[in-house]
């Protein structure tokens, strides 16, 4: 099964993007359209909604791939234009809400049960109790070949709270460091880490079941 293609470098990229190459853009538009579309989906109130957005997005790269000076990395530059044009969209759809306000309801609450932890007054408070650790993700090769792994992961990030996904998808899918991340979406350092904290931990909740199950097959456990 072939893996993902790599990118040339931005330089060789934006001389065929503006010499109007179709390969290469259909390669960038491949690479690139599965994370902005779960980024997309933050700031409207549908998928069709946010498809549209991807497609505008590509539009505007299109139309504007002579004006790019190269401040940024291409897609830094590519995924600043999709926030800007979802932003727009969802304030249409009178669903954007400033990243200023985050950690409404949805997002607030623990992250992890509280039973798995020593309670107050016990030795070791606030520790794992035994046999609650979090159990190491031995992920079977095969599993990442075959795309399981990666299908379970995506479906994942697609049920958590929308700007938990939206930090998640720039840290941990499209690779962005914490200062771009704060750049795209206006928001302070702090406010990032907590995103990205509570992120991280619902998706580990929401993956442990299935990973550890995977890891039991594995290892001869899964069968009687």
């Amino acid at each position: 099964m072939a893996g993902p293609r790599e990118l040339p470098t931005d330089e060789v990229l934006v001389q065929r993007l503006r010499s109007g190459d179709e390969e290469t853009f259909a390669l960038v538009l491949d690479s690139w359209s599965g994370g902005m579309l779960r980024l997309a989906m933050s700031f409207v109130s549908t998928r069709d909604s946010a498809e549209e957005a991807v497609q505008d997005t590509w539009l505007a790269v299109i139309r504007g791939i002579d004006g790019f000076e190269g401040r940024a990395s291409l897609k830094t530059w590519v995924y600043r234009i999709l926030v800007n044009t979802a932003k727009a969209r969802g304030t249409k759809e009178s669903r954007t809400v400033p990243f200023a306000s985050l950690l409404p309801q949805e997002e607030e609450g623990p992250t992890v049960d509280a039973e798995r932890f020593r309670a107050p007054g016990e030795r070791y408070a606030g520790h794992w109790v035994a046999g609650q650790e979090p159990r190491p993700w031995d992920i079977p090769e095969d599993h990442v070949l075959r795309g399981e792994v990666r299908e379970v992961i995506a479906a994942a990030i697609d049920e958590l709270p929308p700007r938990l996904r939206t930090v998640i998808t720039l840290r941990d899918v499209a690779g962005y460091g914490s200062d771009e991340v704060c750049a795209l979406l206006e928001i302070s350092p702090g406010n990032q880490r907590v995103l990205l904290h509570r992120g991280r931990a619902l998706l580990r909740r929401k993956l442990e079941a299935y990973l550890s199950g995977a890891h039991d097959v594995a290892s001869g456990r899964g069968h009687a």
